[in-house]
């Protein structure tokens, strides 16, 4: 089993998780920690040392999902993913949006945290469309 940890800047981790319990229902498996102006960086670590230990125990892996590549939520969610000492593999994958938030829900039952990161960023990359209009015919039998 999985666990997926947003780890953001500002309150978006929390407000994806509210959002998507607005239209999936409660996501299984899934926490957030945010770096706040309030508690700054070392306050996040804190926060991030708590809650990915407290998963650990009870997981075979984790996805931790970013909003920003090099940001600090994704540098120090990258300590964890390359520490080997780490109790169970971590990936990192960043650029979160709602769509793949929601995708979560199809591997929490996964034991690779690898493969779903890395089926995660492919499909990710089909949720960013620009709109256009639809050409609809009509056809002349009623």
């Amino acid at each position: 089993m999985l666990h997926f940890l947003i780890a953001t800047h500002g309150p978006l981790a929390s407000a994806l998780i509210s959002s998507a319990k607005m239209v999936f229902g409660e996501l299984q498996n899934t926490s957030c920690v945010s770096l706040t102006e309030e508690g700054g960086i070392e306050q996040f670590k804190q926060d991030f040392n708590t809650e990915i230990r407290d998963i650990a125990s009870q997981v075979e892996g984790i996805v931790v999902l970013c909003d920003l590549e090099c940001g600090t939520p994704y540098n120090i969610a990258c300590t964890y993913a390359f520490d080997g000492s780490f109790p169970v593999p971590v990936e990192v994958v960043t650029g979160i949006n709602f769509p793949t938030l929601l995708m979560t829900a199809d591997f929490v039952e996964e034991s690779d945290p690898a493969s779903v990161a890395q089926t995660l960023q492919q499909e990710a990359l089909n949720t960013i469309v620009v709109a256009k209009p639809v050409s609809v015919e009509q056809d002349d039998d009623f």
